[in-house]
């Protein structure tokens, strides 16, 4: 797990202290690698959903036959559907415990009374009465317990940094103070920094959060992987300025919003309350099916682990014959960009000579080269060298499906493939990806061109955007015939 480690307070300078800020955690750990409020939330339900059917189970001893089982089975669908109407899974930081089991208490009652509704015409039934008495006592107090549990987790994974937003402000503005006063005051978000284009009359910091640098240091920054979302703060009547400042980020892959200064108190406190108060549902964004990541993460490990052991006796066999094939280490490693431009460290079978390797891909492999390796050329024709990116994938860096990971600093020509195509950091909004909508629409190998780069970065974001598990299974479906059926590309 690669990290940012925060230096021993004892051996830490007072400036280097400073200019972390008092709510920089003491690990920085990359989005990838935090909970995700939504998987969380899920899981949370299905602890519920668990724990409501092993007291059904408990409770059908009671008041045995088919009508029983029935009510349980309605009762806890009533009452998980009320959990979630009710929002007892978004877990607001502002929500105390008293209130948030309050809240599980009321949805709980609504749903076992909408059940209890559905059988009136039964109400009057001995064994009726007793599978209502048994189960929703019980249910009630083992649900009670768990959202008490739930919460007390919640709460410890937002104080270590596991749960709790990381932010940076664009803008020494009051505004931006104000955010910065709540942040440091409830404790439940992390604000790592400040920029500002007027870097030279900003404060070195606001409340002990250190000003960083201009929007051109933000982009470039080493702490954008680990950065949720960047909170604009300017006066509302700077429209040109907000206009030009969201042109200029809109390459970075976080998400951004806005929290205009001038506006009347209540609503600017309204909306640092939003920026603060993020329903555990909502962390990381929003996107279309909250279940998304969930799907596609178990799609990941499921089928790779599956692919993984296919594939073991012929990464064995390849292993061996690129040792034998030329001197040097089976295995070849590079610095690629992940999700939200954080850097991982990519595994291929070794097909270019030892004392040839590119780690920075500062050269892009062309027809004929001469530093690939008589086996290196039949591994790339057949994309079998990346076959040790599966370990990746099961790790979670990478997904069997997403855009192709590019190398940090890879260069198209002499520019930096980076700085050819605006929206080039959309495609690091997702995993890096083994094979994808790219690859099988014809867009593999080298980008060595501006167009190509275009082009890639096109299908990319197409992808992103249209990401489903049917498309993913389609993708993988069609990526052999079209790598077999390819003898154009370079690869």
């Amino acid at each position: 797990m690669r990290t940012l480690p925060l230096p021993d307070a004892t051996a830490a300078s007072p400036s280097a202290q400073e200019r972390r800020g008092p709510m920089r955690p003491g690990r920085l750990l990359s989005t990838r690698k935090r909970l995700q409020g939504r998987a969380v939330a899920w899981l949370f339900r299905a602890g519920d959903a668990a724990a409501m059917a092993a007291v059904s189970l408990a409770t059908s001893t009671l008041a045995p036959g088919q009508t029983q089982a029935a009510f349980h089975l309605l009762s806890a669908i009533a009452v998980l559907a009320a959990l979630g109407l009710f929002g007892a899974y978004d877990f607001r930081r502002s929500e105390g415990v008293r209130l948030h089991l309050s809240r599980v208490a009321a949805a709980f009652l609504a749903g076992a009374a909408g059940a209890l509704a559905a059988y009136v015409p039964l109400a009057m039934r001995s064994d009726i009465g007793v599978a209502a008495r048994s189960w929703i006592p019980l249910a009630l107090l083992v649900v009670t317990i768990l959202h008490l549990g739930w919460w007390l987790c919640v709460r410890r994974w937002r104080a270590n940094g596991r749960l709790a937003p990381n932010i940076v402000v664009v803008g020494a503005t009051g505004a931006a103070e104000r955010l910065i006063a709540a942040a440091l005051d409830r404790r439940q978000v992390n604000i790592l920094g400040v920029f500002d284009d007027r870097a030279g009359r900003a404060p070195g910091a606001i409340r002990g959060v250190p000003v960083l640098g201009d929007t051109k240091a933000l982009i470039d920054h080493r702490i954008m992987p680990y950065v949720d979302r960047v909170v604009i703060t300017v006066p509302p009547r700077a429209t040109a300025r907000v206009a030009q400042l969201i042109e200029r980020l809109r390459v970075l892959p976080n998400e951004i919003t806005l929290l205009l200064e001038g506006q009347d108190q209540p609503a600017e406190a309204a909306a640092i309350s939003r920026a603060e108060d993020v329903p555990l549902a909502y962390i990381s964004g929003p996107p279309a099916d909250a279940l998304r990541p969930i799907v596609k993460r178990a799609q990941d490990l499921v089928i790779g682990v599956l692919a993984l052991l296919v594939a073991a006796p012929v990464m064995a066999v390849i292993a061996a014959l690129v040792r034998l094939d030329s001197p040097g280490p089976v295995l070849f490693s590079q610095r690629r960009h992940g999700f939200n431009n954080e850097e991982i460290v990519v595994w291929k079978f070794r097909t270019m000579r030892a004392d040839a390797a590119d780690a920075t891909a500062a050269r892009q492999v062309r027809p004929g080269d001469e530093r690939v390796t008589r086996l290196g050329r039949v591994l790339r024709a057949t994309s079998l060298d990346e076959l040790p990116q599966l370990f990746n994938v099961v790790k979670g860096e990478m997904s069997l499906v997403g855009p192709r990971p590019h190398a940090v600093g890879m260069k198209t020509g002499d520019v930096e493939s980076a700085r050819l195509v605006t929206e080039y950091a959309h495609r690091h909004r997702m995993k890096p990806g083994m094979t994808g909508w790219a690859a099988i629409k014809g867009s593999r190998g080298p980008v060595d061109t501006p167009e190509s780069v275009r082009v890639r970065v096109a299908l990319d974001v197409e992808y992103i955007e249209r990401q489903s598990l049917w498309l993913d299974l389609y993708i993988l479906t069609m990526t052999l015939p079209c790598l077999l059926g390819d003898r154009k590309a370079v690869r």
